[in-house]
């Protein structure tokens, strides 16, 4: 948009000296390096970290809508947690082990 801004200003004054008009273009130039920087080193690895919080953030409900849909499809219930444990980032997954150790100290609903 500076650069746009700067081409605009110094056409308006292109019967200047060549002083003035390479001051308006160094300022043209200045204004693009600078949303250059900011784009790429400022708002742009903001927006990564946002979309990476916001989907490990959504991780969670997708591991619940994995073992409900198992569930409902009429898997056992070993299959349908495995089901939801396979949605889950690899270093967040519990192993077979510990998922089945947590499900047999678990109450039972009956």
């Amino acid at each position: 948009m500076a650069a746009v801004l700067g081409v605009i200003v110094t056409m308006g004054s292109i019967t200047e000296p060549p002083e003035v008009l390479g001051q308006l273009i160094g300022g043209a130039l200045v204004g693009t390096f600078l949303g250059v920087l900011l784009a790429y080193g400022i708002v742009g690895p903001i927006g990564a970290n946002l979309e990476k919080y916001c989907e490990a953030d959504t991780k969670y409900f997708l591991c619940i809508k994995a073992a409900l849909l198992a569930h409902l499809h009429g898997y056992a219930h070993a299959v349908s947690i495995e089901f939801a444990r396979k949605t889950l980032f690899s270093h967040e997954r519990p192993t077979f082990q510990e998922l089945k150790e947590a499900v047999q100290e678990a109450p039972s609903g009956g």
